[in-house]
């Protein structure tokens, strides 16, 4: 069998944009609890695979201090949300937890965007512009979370509506990116299923050496 150029790519793209498309549709209808355990989950995995690639490249060992404990709070508060989910204690009558959401996420946010500024500010880590405004928006996000939070309005579904936005969006994206690599999986197996000729090219007989002629010795002439 031959092998495949450009694989099953495309499959998995497809599936994932599936999960994504009905993840995002989910949290709609049963918005508080999945909001949370999507929050939660992501918090946790944001900060695992933080851990390694942080503390190997950040040169100062106070800046490793810093960041390694606010990874820690990080997956303290990432547990805590999916400890609320699985335990059954989001319901729609349990407004404690529906308050300790937002400040959670004010917490997070807050703690993110200034030891950012403080690394970039006091310590002179160097940054780029798409990282700078990303955290930017985490400083203004947290005071605004905080507002909503005291006014006892209704975060998680607000996010509910994000959340959706951005799961469809990013399964349309895998849906299409998918297309491209099954179109080229097409072409590939068109291809394999074509009877082409293969044009051998002749067998060329080597020619054998032709055997040297012998010269004729001539009588050598001795001169005394």
């Amino acid at each position: 069998m031959t092998k495949s150029k450009f694989g099953y790519g495309w499959l998995l793209k497809w599936i994932l944009a599936a999960i994504l498309i009905a993840s995002g549709i989910l949290m709609r209808i049963y918005d508080q609890t999945v909001v949370y355990a999507v929050t939660g989950i992501a918090i946790v995995i944001f900060s695992i695979f933080r851990v390694y690639p942080l503390l190997k490249t950040l040169k100062k060992e106070v800046l490793r201090t810093i960041n390694l404990f606010e990874i820690l709070i990080d997956l303290v508060i990432g547990v805590l949300m999916i400890y609320a989910v699985f335990s059954g204690k989001i319901t729609n009558t349990n407004t404690i937890w529906t308050g300790l959401y937002g400040y959670m996420l004010v917490g997070f946010f807050l703690l993110r965007g200034l030891i950012y500024f403080i690394s970039l500010y006091y310590f002179g880590e160097k940054s780029e512009p798409t990282k700078f405004w990303f955290h930017m928006v985490c400083i203004l996000l947290a005071p605004a979370i905080l507002v909503l939070t005291i006014l006892e309005k209704d975060i998680i579904h607000t996010l509910g509506w994000i959340i959706l936005f951005i799961s469809v969006s990013g399964g349309v994206y895998l849906g299409f990116d998918g297309y491209g690599g099954y179109r080229k999986y097409r072409e590939t197996s068109k291809g394999l299923n074509e009877n082409k000729k293969v044009e051998k090219s002749p067998n060329v007989e080597k020619e054998l050496p032709k055997p040297t002629p012998e010269v004729e010795k001539e009588n050598e002439t001795y001169v005394n």
